[in-house]
């Protein structure tokens, strides 16, 4: 498919002629006689180059310059006047033009030069496919964070990478924690090791031992050979367990012995092998509620949760849902100039995400392929407006009445177990400062 050029010029036989040279190389051409008309066609068409003369009859070429920058700055411009002069030139490049010509130039100079422009394009283009399949990679894009506790996770986060220490992520389904295990791989002293992922609600009961233990020819019926588990597979690496809240007992004692000695016992083998594995784990259920109804080993879980994570949700961290919106447009490779218009925008950040970044990665692919324009607008994005609410839900006054110290102390005591007892995070969710929270503390006398 052949690049496209706009070209705006007023001179009717000036824009003629170089629109043939141009067709002629290879290129699709389309004009303007305005600098107006060149902006409007510019934000309909997307073209990948621009050219434009300085004179024009309605504004200064140098504006058509601007504004193309104000709304595309990675399309190239290129600047030609008949009136050229080296302050010009300089203003032009600084407004960001990719050359400057003057007339009268012949058409194999124009045509190198578009050449070259295009060819930058692409570079850059590549450069970013590259930057997001590297991020794809290592599962480490849509980690930057405007949220203060959001930034305090992935700082800890950092800190624990360097350390041989087992992680326990917890968060609601589809707020990233993946992501966050890889981002630990990738700094760990294990990141040229590999990170094998096993989704424990994904492996029928039967199989979730051989899977990751590994099995020997004989061990059961299909068993033709023998196979290494997953905790052989990550060997000097990283083992994440997505999902461990969904193992069963008996699998839970296996798991803890292989945790705790470092070694597993394939199925149908009397003989034991030393791994070497780091363990991260990750679930989006209340692990301590689970042990206190019997449904998970304590003793597993004090062994997983040496470090634990908690990843909040994506409505309690609005603020990040603009970087992560535009982030997911590149990520789907929506064409240049296509963005969210701010009463979108203003819609994201006020709908609670029950589905977390991964509804919203879908979203903003619907979007994007529903929409009407280059400016994505509400319609387009389609959410239900009865959960896009910014305020929270109050409860009833029953007609006894209530105690405002117990909801006070109810809600301090929900923020601590939220926050895994970290009380600068517990003060954030309360939206209150940490000193408040220690006094209250210190009031309702909770250790």
């Amino acid at each position: 498919m052949a690049d496209t050029i706009l070209l705006i010029d007023d001179d009717d036989s000036l824009r003629r002629v170089t629109e043939y040279n141009l067709s002629e190389a290879g290129f699709d051409v389309i004009t303007s006689a305005s600098g107006r008309e060149g902006i409007e066609l510019f934000k309909k068409n997307n073209p990948d180059l621009v050219i434009t003369d300085v004179k024009l009859g309605d504004m200064d070429g140098l504006e058509v310059l601007a504004a193309i920058k104000r709304e595309s700055p990675e399309t190239p411009v290129i600047v030609i006047t008949a009136f050229g002069s080296i302050e010009m030139a300089v203003k032009a490049m600084h407004e960001g033009a990719f050359n400057f010509i003057t007339k009268p130039f012949d058409r194999e100079t124009l045509r190198l030069s578009c050449t070259k422009a295009l060819e930058l394009t692409s570079l850059r283009s590549q450069k970013q496919q590259l930057a997001e399949e590297v991020d794809r990679l290592t599962g480490t894009s849509g980690m930057e964070t405007a949220n203060s506790a959001m930034a305090e996770l992935l700082e800890t986060a950092l800190k624990v990478a360097s350390s041989e220490a087992t992680v326990l992520v917890t968060g609601e389904s589809g707020t990233g924690k993946e992501v966050l295990a890889r981002l630990v791989h990738q700094h760990s002293p294990r990141k040229d090791g590999p990170m094998v992922a096993v989704n424990c609600t994904a492996i029928p009961d039967t199989l979730i031992e051989s899977e990751l233990f590994g099995h020997v020819k004989g061990a059961f019926t299909g068993a033709i050979a023998n196979r290494k588990g997953r905790f052989q597979a990550a060997t000097q690496g990283t083992l994440f367990l997505d999902e461990i809240g969904e193992l069963k007992t008996d699998m839970q004692a296996k798991l803890l012995r292989a945790i705790q000695e470092r070694e597993v016992e394939p199925v149908g083998s009397d003989r034991t092998e030393k791994v070497d594995v780091r363990i991260i784990a990750a679930t989006n259920k209340d692990l301590h509620e689970e042990v206190i109804k019997g449904r998970f080993r304590e003793d597993l879980y004090y062994r997983l949760s040496v470090i634990p994570l908690h990843i909040p949700p994506l409505r309690e961290r609005r603020e990040d849902i603009p970087a992560l919106a535009n982030h997911f447009l590149l990520k789907l490779g929506a064409p240049r100039g296509v963005k969210f218009s701010d009463r979108a925008m203003t819609v994201m950040k006020k709908y609670d995400w029950p589905g977390n970044i991964r509804e919203l990665q879908n979203t903003v692919e619907r979007s994007l392929i529903l929409r009407k324009g280059s400016i994505i607008e509400p319609e387009d994005i389609n959410l239900p407006i009865a959960k896009a609410s910014d305020t929270p839900q109050i409860p009833d006054i029953p007609a006894e009445g209530v105690s405002l110290e117990d909801i006070e102390k109810g809600l301090i005591l929900k923020a601590l177990k939220k926050s895994n007892g970290n009380r600068s995070q517990a003060a954030r969710l309360l939206k209150i400062p940490r000193h408040v929270l220690i006094y209250r503390l210190e009031k309702f006398n909770i250790d």
